[in-house]
């Protein structure tokens, strides 16, 4: 019966064999998140033909988080297509601590406005639906985010992408600017005290 099961996986292509082997290994890293699907149909010569359209999120819960959204006939397909699709789109974000950002931002898409916003620890995911689902797949602990104008579940996923897009941490400044980054995260804190006083 081995022998068979090992013939049978030498006749197949090794496209094939290379890309199974590959899935196994993102499914086991990454977590899926479904945000919206939704119900859409073509009419063509004889009637209306109607697919399923999905908005997935996936990440590491480490700082990495993608999205993508695909259309089939059936849901599962159209979540399964659009898993595969957001698995190429990932982008790293700096987070700090683990567990928060390093400041504030303001991403936008179309007429869809995010606002997050750093927070202290204890504070949670204080965030609507699908901001909250980038939110837990990335691995943030704490946030407080905000969405103005579109409540549009695409609208909103792109914004905060926009926005996690334009994250920066001290480390990445100070290498950009040639100083170390005790000297950019004193003088952030330094200008705080003399603010306070």
């Amino acid at each position: 019966m081995a022998e068979n099961e090992i013939q049978e996986k030498k006749r197949r292509p090794r496209k094939d064999r290379d890309t199974e082997a590959k899935a196994d290994r993102v499914s086991d890293e990454f977590t899926d998140r479904v945000v919206h699907v939704n119900r859409v149909s073509k009419t063509v010569k004889g009637g209306k033909r109607f697919a399923f359209a999905a908005l997935v999120v996936v990440g590491d819960q480490k700082g990495r988080v993608g999205y993508a959204h695909a259309k089939a006939k059936e849901v599962p397909d159209a979540i399964k297509k659009a898993t595969e699709r957001a698995r190429h789109n990932i982008i790293r974000v700096p987070l700090r601590e683990g567990r928060t950002l390093h400041h504030d931002v303001i991403g936008h898409f179309g007429a869809g406005y995010v606002t997050l916003r750093t927070a202290p620890a204890g504070t949670g995911i204080i965030a609507g639906g699908p901001m909250r689902a980038v939110f837990e797949t990335m691995g943030i602990q704490d946030v407080v985010a905000k969405c103005t104008g579109s409540s549009n579940p695409h609208n909103m996923v792109r914004a905060t992408f926009d926005a996690l897009t334009n994250l920066y941490s001290p480390r990445l400044v100070a290498a950009k600017r040639g100083k170390k980054v005790g000297d950019i995260v004193g003088r952030r804190e330094g200008s705080a005290t003399k603010d306070a006083e």
